[in-house]
């Protein structure tokens, strides 16, 4: 066994605990007490918007903390919704956006949004997942992608959403011991690449997944000659402040259209 998949498999062995410890974290419970009180006077997208600490804490539960600034791109996101097939969000390849108009729902739900279950408790849920997954990285991002691969796994329909999502993307090209070099080869041979190495109709079976993460940790570890050091995290940006000055325009563009490609 390889440093990593040691981790995970003792966070997954005390997950509920380990969750439950966490959430009682002084910083993490503030933020969520704050986040299920001010939640349900949140009426419209404005209200949303406008309200710093709830909105940041809902971005940082779906691991949108590097977009947190981009006003503009989320109200976009919000305001279009997921009914039309056509929307800013679903056209988008990060399924983060999609998922999180899915929650905030104020096209289809208007001011009866954050009355739902999924936008309260769901929504702490995920932080505390979110949270215990960045904390990990700090000491191993191998463990993080891990983490954060199960937990999605069972979602994933198609290669192209494995290769939509940029960790998503890590796992995948490292199961299938494709090349960090070869990361921006063509994306239909990447894709057949991935099909060929990862059964995606198994996706939902927990233990494949586990032995996909098996395979993931061990070749992790070795490509990366890991013993729990720190790596960078590439969940969302590997540099924040190289897109921080760009316009709404540029960012949406590379975050990356369907039809044009990741």
């Amino acid at each position: 066994m390889t440093d990593t998949y040691m981790r995970v498999s003792m966070l997954n062995r005390d997950y509920e605990k380990t969750i439950d410890t966490l959430s009682k974290d002084g910083q993490v419970s503030r933020e969520t007490d704050h986040y299920l009180e001010k939640i349900r006077d949140i009426k419209s997208i404005d209200d949303f918007l406008g309200d710093y600490e709830v909105y940041s804490y809902a971005m940082k539960a779906f691991g949108l903390d590097d977009m947190i600034y981009a006003k503009a791109y989320m109200r976009k996101v919000l305001e279009e919704g997921i009914s039309d097939s056509k929307s800013f969000a679903n056209q988008l390849t990060d399924q983060r956006f999609k998922e999180f108009a899915t929650v905030f729902n104020f096209a289809s739900h208007g001011d009866a949004t954050t009355s739902f279950e999924k936008a309260q408790q769901g929504v702490v849920d995920k932080y505390l997942e979110q949270t215990l997954e960045t904390r990990e990285g700090q000491e191993n991002t191998g463990v993080q992608l891990a983490l954060y691969f199960q937990k999605k796994a069972a979602s994933i329909t198609s290669p192209m959403e494995l290769l939509g999502d940029r960790a998503l993307a890590e796992v995948a090209r490292t199961i299938a011991g494709i090349p960090e070099e070869a990361a921006g080869a063509d994306i239909d041979w990447l894709s057949e690449t991935i099909a060929d190495r990862i059964d995606i109709d198994k996706m939902s079976d927990p233990d494949y997944v586990g032995e996909l993460v098996q395979r993931f940790s061990i070749l992790y570890d070795l490509n990366h000659e890991t013993t729990s050091t720190a790596a960078p995290n590439i969940l969302i940006s590997s540099n924040r402040n190289a897109i921080v000055g760009m316009d709404e325009d540029l960012l949406m563009s590379l975050q990356g259209l369907q039809l044009g490609g990741i």
